[in-house]
């Protein structure tokens, strides 16, 4: 009688994704704030300050311009270098808490690094944004980490190759250039971020309508940092079942897991790759293969690149 050859046991997933070495490659710093740093804030800076049922009642929305709207009612308590140091300090709080115990080899207490890319709002015009990419383009001189540039905002109002000139400007600033497209736009919109030398591209929800495009991405491999929770709250894709990230990785793309803004949308980096696992069947293997994506498409140094790639490669199960 043959004997069944015992089969390794699975892990729990959320333990095992917590611990698995990735990069956030698309995290909005206003989009970080929480309703209770809002309240923090506004007890800083408003004559009457919000209670945080009525910061909690600020991230309401019922769909993308509206988010735009919230979005910017919470920005609009931003105005000192005061209140980006406690914003700045809260992200880095909250992401290091969600990786702090599986990272094994943390450097004294955590192990991560945070490089700086500087979006301009699209929809603001071509002047403002010009302002914008310039201070970038100073600031990289003293600071180290601002390493890129990009555009997000309303797609239709601000296409992409309005801004052709301003990302030649940075790319010989020595920017990394990226580009948010097709979240609420056809693909017509993801080709103009290409052809404006985007690097990376943000959602790239609607390029599943182009298959042409599908094949130049994947020929490319342009990394694609896609944010499915905030697509469906968003109502840019209507159903779970519509959101092409598992498409996008068995047509070869590189597909990379993302945030956005998690006080928004309810979902941080670790709850995107448990819904990646939980409802589009991604496999442990596949989820490695996800956060190697995140490692290379990243503007960390080669070394660092190498190191963490490696920890990915001998992540067990």
């Amino acid at each position: 009688m043959a004997r069944r050859t015992p089969q390794p046991e699975q892990p729990d997933p959320e333990t095992w994704l917590r611990g698995l070495p990735k990069a956030e490659l698309h995290l909005h710093l206003e989009g970080s704030i929480t309703p209770e740093t809002l309240v923090e804030l506004s007890r800083l800076n408003d004559p009457d300050p919000l209670t945080l049922e009525a910061a909690r009642n600020v991230y309401q929305y019922t769909d993308f311009p509206s988010f735009l709207m919230s979005f910017k009612a919470v920005t609009q308590r931003l105005h000192t270098p005061r209140d980006y140091e406690i914003i700045t300090y809260n992200m880095l709080r909250d992401v290091m808490a969600a990786v702090e115990l599986g990272r094994t080899r943390a450097e004294r207490d955590f192990n991560i690094t945070l490089l700086w890319i500087i979006d301009a709002v699209r929809h603001f015009g071509i002047a403002e944004c010009a302002r914008t990419f310039q201070k970038a383009a100073e600031l990289q001189h003293q600071y180290p980490s601002v390493i890129g540039i990009g555009i997000g905002g309303d797609e239709a109002r601000g296409p992409a190759q309005d801004f052709r000139d301003l990302y030649v400007e940075a790319k010989q600033n020595g920017l990394h250039l990226l580009c948010h497209a097709g979240e609420s736009c056809g693909p017509q919109s993801i080709w103009a971020a290409l052809n404006i030398g985007a690097e990376r591209v943000g959602h790239a929800l609607t390029a599943q309508l182009d298959p042409d495009l599908i094949e130049v991405l994947a020929e490319r491999q342009i990394p694609l940092e896609l944010n499915i929770t905030s697509n469906l709250r968003t109502g840019c894709c209507k159903s779970l079942h519509e959101h092409p990230v598992k498409l996008y990785f068995e047509e070869g793309l590189m597909v990379t897991l993302n945030s956005d803004d998690p006080p928004f949308f309810g979902a941080n980096l670790l709850d995107e790759y448990l819904l990646a696992h939980r409802e589009f069947e991604f496999t442990f293997d596949q989820l490695r293969e996800l956060a190697a994506n995140s490692i290379e498409a990243s503007f960390l140094n080669p070394d660092r690149k190498l190191a963490l790639l490696g920890e990915i490669e001998h992540y067990g199960y």
